[in-house]
This record gives structure tokens, sequence and C-alpha cells, in this order.
């Protein structure tokens, strides 16, 4: 393993490093179905039948596919970052991996680097194209284009910070998807999979408002309404990004 992250002569060792990752990964045929195929079908299914593509009273106005949409997008994000990313890391660190990689040219700083650039690419690649799926199947594209990237870069750094305080606390693989699984229900709930936001309680809507995917579905579905995202929702995002990365920085151990 640690002899394949070596660069080769000639290529930059980062590239090198973010295309032995990428391999990797592609190998892992869960993670891929778990990340892309799963959202993926979710959307195309909703799209395909005619009763969601239309505006319903029971969902404020919007279709259900209009609905579910920021919630399958922030659904991408949490599954790369909070729970595949902390497994690998931690996993890496109880082989020793992290360790040896320091007597390489490569420092162990720079697969942190390599596998979140991975795992968002991957997270802002699909959303993309369940965005172009959903607008080809009649909902509009974001009014507040600029609002949306914002809210989606916001959500990513967020998730990232999560998922490297997971790495930094997990022992081993094992717990990192321990800890990951313990995350992923509570914090894809109060995003609206199984109750959507608007039909949720005052109390759950309140809770689910500062809780990163809420506060990202609920941005993301301002953005597709046409207004500029709630700056309550945004500071949520912010708030989550700075802390956790704080905490993760002075957490996080390399063996």
């Amino acid at each position: 393993m640690t002899s394949s992250l070596v660069p080769s002569p000639g290529r930059h060792p980062f590239r090198e490093l973010v295309r032995v990752e990428a391999l990797l990964f592609g190998r892992s045929a869960a993670g891929v179905v778990w990340t892309a195929l799963i959202p993926l079908a979710a959307v195309v299914v909703l799209g395909a039948v005619p009763a969601t593509r239309h505006p319903s009273d029971s969902f404020d106005g919007r279709s259900p596919l209009e609905t579910w949409l920021p919630v399958l997008m922030m659904y991408e994000f949490l599954m790369t970052a909070a729970n595949l990313l902390p497994a690998v890391l931690a996993g890496y660190r109880e082989r020793g991996i992290l360790r040896r990689l320091s007597t390489t040219p490569v420092p162990p700083s720079r697969l942190l680097g390599a596998q979140a650039l991975i795992y968002l690419a991957l997270a802002t690649a699909l959303d993309a194209t369940m965005l172009a799926i959903a607008v080809g199947c009649g909902v509009p594209l974001p009014g507040q284009f600029a609002g949306f990237v914002l809210t989606l870069a916001l959500v990513a750094a967020a998730m990232l910070g999560i998922g490297l305080v997971l790495a930094a606390l997990a022992p081993g693989e094992k717990a990192a998807n321990a800890l990951g699984l313990v995350v992923f229900f509570p914090l894809l709930f109060f995003a609206g999979m199984w109750i959507p936001r608007s039909r949720m309680p005052h109390v759950l809507r309140d809770i689910s408002d500062v809780t990163p995917l809420g506060a990202g579905a609920r941005a993301v579905q301002d953005c597709l309404d046409g207004r500029w995202p709630a700056a309550a929702a945004l500071l949520v995002l912010a708030a989550y990004a700075v802390v956790c990365g704080v905490v993760a920085a002075r957490r996080f151990r390399w063996q």
C-alpha cells in the first residue's frame, strides 16, 4: 500500500496521491453504490413518476421531487465526508500507513488533502448531476445561483469538519464506521429524509434549523424558491465548519 503512494518520477506527488486514492476508492463497490447510485436512483424515480413532479398542498405548494431534492443533495456530502472519509483515515492510522508515509516524499497531511478533494469533488459532481436530472423533470433552476453555490460550499466544509472530528476520535476503522452511523441517521432525519421539513412539528423544525444538514436543506430550498438563503442557515453551516475544523486540528492523530 505505502509503496503505491510514492509518486512516480516526473509526476507531482500530490497529483499522484490523488490518482492512487481515487483508484482505491473506485475499487470499493459498496462506497460507490451508496454514494452515487442510491441518491441518483431516487431522483430518477421521483422524476419518472408524474404525481411526484406536480405541486402538492401537502408540501407547501412544491412537488415531492422539489421537496426531496435538497435532502438528497445533502445526503451526498454526508455519506462521503462523514461516513467514508473517517473510516479510511482511521483505518490508515490503525495500520500504520500514516506513520510510514512520514518516511516518503508524501507527508501524511497531503493524504488528508487528497481524501478531502476526492470525496468532496465526487459529491459536487453527483449533486450537479441530480440537479440536472431534476431540472429536466420540471424543477426550476435555483433562482439564487450564487447563494446555491455558497450553500453547497458551506455544507461541504461543515461535513468535512465533522468527518475529520470523527476520524480524530475513532481509534480504528470499525470505531469510525460505528461513529459514522451514530451521526448519519440523526443528521439525515433532521434534513427531512423521512419527514419533510415543511411537515415537521415546530419543535422538530427548530432543531432541524440548528443541525448542519437541516440548515443546508433550508438554504438550498430557499435558492430553489428564488430567495437568497437565510442568513441564520448560512451562519449555522459556517459555525459547524469552523468549530469542527478547530477541534479536528487539535485532536487529529497521525499515529
